[in-house]
């Protein structure tokens, strides 16, 4: 029997079903039909990662960062190669910290660039520091 995941629709936030072992094979939402997962991060905010991490099966890595933080703006093309290295077998955000104050601090983020690897919707690991995208995906592989 094949085992389904359920993923949430980063364009229209609709729940979906798709088939574990076709998920490269770019199930599309049955609602927007938008790409259910993409190789690159998606921009959450706080309500938006609340919703994530309450009813999307897969993996997710957060980046929490700010717009006037030099490693962050320095480590977010890899973060965005590391989204395509890590396809599909886990999910990659971004979280403003700046403008979502509240949910970095509802996860003790104190500093910044800080990942964060989210699994059933729960903080499974973290790491602060900016990295190059091979390390990045090195650390989230070894914690899935």
């Amino acid at each position: 029997m094949e085992s389904n995941v359920q993923l949430l629709c980063p364009h229209c936030g609709a729940k979906n079903r798709a088939p574990a072992a076709r998920l490269a094979e770019n199930p599309a939402c049955g609602r927007c039909k938008g790409r259910l997962l993409e190789a690159k991060p998606v921009e959450l905010d706080g309500p938006g990662l609340e919703r994530m991490l309450a009813g999307d099966d897969l993996p997710l890595l957060v980046d929490f960062w700010a717009p006037w933080c030099g490693p962050c703006r320095s480590m977010a093309p890899a973060f965005a190669e590391a989204a395509g290295l890590l396809w599909p077998a886990a999910r990659l955000a971004k979280l403003d910290t700046q403008a979502n104050q509240a949910m970095a601090a509802r996860f003790g983020v104190s500093s910044i660039p800080t990942m964060i690897l989210f699994k059933g919707g729960r903080e499974a690991a973290r790491v602060s520091g900016a990295m190059p995208a091979a390390q990045i995906a090195a650390w989230a592989r070894g914690r899935l």
